[in-house]
């Protein structure tokens, strides 16, 4: 097995190889308006890293989200353009859930929340850091206080919202290692994984203008 897994839904451009018992080579740079420029030639720098050319490579984990539409589907289309030209299968991770995999909350409830913009998070709620009991969901923090109150919770949006999330943490934003250590986790137990497919979980903020004027002749 050699995964390469990448993801694109947070301000974070990351890529890592798994080869199944570890994660071999990674990279993680953190540039919101830079996915499309900067997710290639990661992915060139691990495989640089680990002496390994892409013909290598038995499948692709991508993180499927939540997050931003832009640059959410600059991963997506990517993960679906290898998984294509090598062959391989492409597996979706839920992008919390890694973010969960990696936070080292110990026992008992957590939730994870990231910045959706718009004075709004992206959350889920877990049991342990590999089981997911709630969301993802996308609303304004002060209308989950009821119900993240009294649990730690992981990620940039928990600590952009302190009065909402007073015991939060990190990791900020999530990380290919931990996406792809999850998938490998989840491939060896025979877990079915995610289409990789978007999680948006609200319209665009690009629209077609209603009542547009028509400037072509008739």
């Amino acid at each position: 097995m050699l995964l390469l897994a990448l993801d694109t839904a947070t301000p974070a451009v990351t890529v890592a190889l798994h080869d199944g018992s570890s994660v071999i080579a990674e990279s993680s740079q953190v540039d919101a308006r830079r996915h499309g420029e900067l997710l290639l030639p990661a992915v060139d720098r691990v495989l640089a890293e680990a002496g390994l050319g892409l013909d290598a490579v038995t499948g692709i984990v991508a993180g499927v989200g939540p997050g931003p539409y832009t640059g959410l589907r600059v991963g997506l289309m990517t993960a679906d353009t290898f998984g294509l030209a090598l062959g391989v299968p492409v597996h979706g991770v839920c992008t919390l859930d890694g973010l969960a995999y990696a936070s080292g909350v110990g026992s008992g409830p957590f939730v994870v929340a990231t910045d959706a913009r718009r004075k709004e998070v992206y959350w889920a709620r877990y049991d342990d850091v590999r089981t997911r009991v709630g969301g993802p969901a996308v609303d304004r923090p002060a209308d989950i206080a009821a119900e993240v109150a009294g649990v730690p919770a992981v990620g940039a949006g928990a600590l952009l919202y302190p009065d909402t999330f007073p015991d939060a943490r990190g990791p900020e934003h999530v990380s290919a290692a931990a996406l792809a250590a999850l998938a490998a986790e989840r491939l060896a137990a025979g877990e079915e994984l995610l289409e990789p497919r978007p999680l948006y979980l609200r319209r665009p903020d690009a629209q077609v203008p209603k009542n547009y004027k028509v400037v072509t002749p008739k």
